[in-house]
């Protein structure tokens, strides 16, 4: 008796089991579509949700020694998490009214200063022309640009305007030097995604204080059209510095941030540099959804710690930052497709407080994407939006994949339930 009543208990517990696993399961999958589904982004305008948990989730990273972690996984790892943290804060503090942007200007300040320390400036040269080289003096004058943007122009802080100016002047000068548009990031290296940093920090001096550097923004944009890359047309991953010839085909990882900086510094010419961008990289990967590859299509290559694993050619870190570069060109569409994915795929972690993406495990992905998802123009007007090369429908295949997997465990109950019936 004791046995048939043990028995019993059991297959009770057991069906219970499979209940909760299949509600769970199908949970879990309709979260997935309406992750899908729902808009991710808010265009140039409004503030896209979940930015500010985010970046509580960021701070708090920060504090905790996140940057020292990421200076471990590659050479640019603190100097990045902490520009990212600032920058979205400036550009969240763009949508505020003048009056309320306090938080946004002591948020972007503070990281402006950890930019400006010797962790910040430990993996750069001093030797280099200007000092620290095009990588560091081109993110940091952006970011003190931007620092200054949320401030009303008759009370910019004094000493703020001064090392804006200095900087400007010393990168301009660079450039006037130079033999090629592309400076030094580290001693016999250079990347021309640098060097479009800083000319377009050079473009946001010129709307911010009197204007100066026109001309040698002009002699940057013919000096790059002469050296673009033969195989696409795009600016290359990586020169030689003597020369400013192309040393390696156009990349992802380099070209997602070319597009977002290009439309400042020449709109036309941007416009036609993110075209041949999205028809020779973005990809439907297996038909699923819209994905960046690391290399032009027809044309593979290695991985390394900027790229990370190309899955199927694909970079991950690419396609979260080309979403940012679709949002300022006005591609709506595939900013919208590529922040989808990510938040299906980035198994994003909600709470009242915070947001983190892949457990919180790699906060400078959270960074990037944060920083992505606020894209816009700062100096150019918003351009007119590309031909569509997405449409909604590509959800579909996914969604009914998940749409399956919520149904399929509760498959066999619904079965037996018939037979009994029957």
């Amino acid at each position: 008796m004791r046995g048939t009543r043990s028995a019993g208990r059991l297959r009770q517990a057991l069906r219970w089991s499979r209940r909760i696993i299949a509600g769970v399961v199908s949970i879990c999958a309709l979260v997935g579509v309406v992750r899908l589904v729902v808009p991710a982004t808010a265009g140039t305008d409004g503030e896209p949700a979940g930015v500010q948990r985010q970046l509580s989730f960021l701070r708090a990273a920060l504090d905790d020694g996140a940057g020292d972690e990421a200076q471990q996984l590659f050479p640019e790892g603190y100097f990045f998490l902490h520009a990212l943290y600032g920058l979205t804060w400036v550009e969240l503090g763009m949508r505020e009214p003048a009056g309320e942007r306090s938080e946004a200007l002591r948020e972007a300040r503070w990281a402006l200063e950890r930019l400006d320390s010797p962790s910040g400036r430990a993996p750069f040269s001093a030797d280099l022309v200007p000092s620290y080289g095009v990588f560091y003096r081109g993110w940091s004058n952006w970011l003190r640009g931007g620092v200054l943007s949320l401030q009303p122009a008759a009370h910019r802080d004094p000493a703020e305007l001064r090392r804006f100016a200095d900087d400007s002047a010393a990168l301009g000068a660079a450039f006037d030097a130079s033999r090629t548009p592309y400076l030094a990031a580290y001693p016999g290296q250079a990347w021309p995604v640098d060097s479009t940093v800083a000319m377009a920090s050079l473009r946001l001096h010129d709307t911010l204080l009197p204007p100066r550097f026109a001309g040698t923004a002009d002699r940057w944009l013919r000096g790059v059209r002469e050296r673009l890359d033969p195989r696409t047309g795009l600016l290359p991953h990586r020169v030689d510095l003597d020369t400013g010839a192309p040393a390696e085909v156009a990349r992802a990882t380099s070209q997602s941030m070319i597009q977002r900086f290009l439309v400042d510094i020449d709109p036309d010419f941007a416009a036609e540099q993110y075209l041949r961008f999205r028809d020779r990289y973005v990809v439907t990967t297996l038909g699923l959804g819209p994905t960046v590859r690391e290399y032009p299509e027809g044309t593979d290559g290695p991985a390394d710690v900027d790229s990370g694993p190309l899955p199927l050619g694909v970079s991950l870190s690419a396609s979260v930052v080309t979403a940012g570069a679709a949002q300022v060109h006005g591609d709506a569409a595939l900013a919208e497709g590529l922040t989808n994915y990510s938040e299906l795929l980035g198994l994003p972690v909600d709470t009242p407080w915070t947001k983190r993406y892949a457990f919180g495990l790699i906060p400078i992905g959270d960074a990037f994407l944060a920083w992505s998802k606020t894209a816009r123009p700062w100096v150019a007007d918003a351009p007119s939006p590309p031909p569509a090369s997405l449409s909604w429908w590509w959800r579909l295949p996914l969604i009914s994949v998940l749409v399956v997997l919520g149904v399929a465990p509760w498959v066999p109950a619904l079965v037996r339930r018939r037979w009994w019936r029957a």
